[in-house]
């Protein structure tokens, strides 16, 4: 008996929306289905959960910053982008942004690199998964529409559409990010699961 192929090389990245610890349940999921993931965090991601969280369920060091060591002498977002290209899976890992926040949202639409997420974005050419999750106005809002109708049309971008839920503010509208279960699989199709 021949054993299970592994999955492929999955960079999972973590933005600032309250639902940010929610990505450790999306790591395990794809973890568990034998995809490698690597984490990717915002700046702002770390003001609402740690690394360390990520670094134990991936075992692997979480990447947070452009320049982490003066003596590096590669480019993170560069290496990242050869690395999910490749992997045990073989070729045609994926770049999941999960939960996506209108700011990361507006950076993609509109070629803004400013940190290693977004670097890490630019640079790949993979299939590449947003799961947005935001306060129901910034999802209503004109800037945000026209961003998403924007990236929806491009043929390597698929989206995992937030759901009607309970809100950072307490109240229920549109913009909770998806089950968790439905943005995995979601992942795990674009690798080819």
């Amino acid at each position: 008996m021949s054993a299970e192929p592994a999955g492929r090389n999955v960079i999972l990245g973590v933005t600032g929306s309250i639902a940010a610890y929610k990505a450790a349940s999306i790591l395990r999921g794809l973890t568990a289905r034998g995809h490698p993931v690597q984490v990717v965090m915002t700046p702002n991601a770390q003001r609402l959960v740690s690394a360390t969280t990520f670094r134990s369920l991936s075992g692997r060091p979480v990447v947070t910053e452009m320049f982490p060591d003066e003596r590096q002498t590669g480019l993170q977002h560069i290496e990242l982008a050869e690395w999910v290209a490749a992997g045990p899976g073989g070729p045609g890992g994926v770049l999941a942004v999960a939960p996506a926040t209108a700011n990361f949202i507006g950076k993609a639409a509109n070629g803004i690199a400013d940190e290693i997420l977004s670097c890490t974005w630019m640079a790949c050419d993979c299939p590449k998964l947003l799961a947005p999750a935001m306060n129901d106005r910034m999802w209503a809002a004109a800037p945000v529409r026209r961003n998403c109708d924007y990236l929806r049309g491009l043929p390597q971008v698929t989206f995992v559409e937030p759901v009607e839920g309970r809100l950072a503010s307490g109240r229920m509208g549109m913009g909770h990010l998806a089950p968790v279960e439905l943005i995995v699989q979601a992942i795990h199709a674009l690798a080819g699961g």
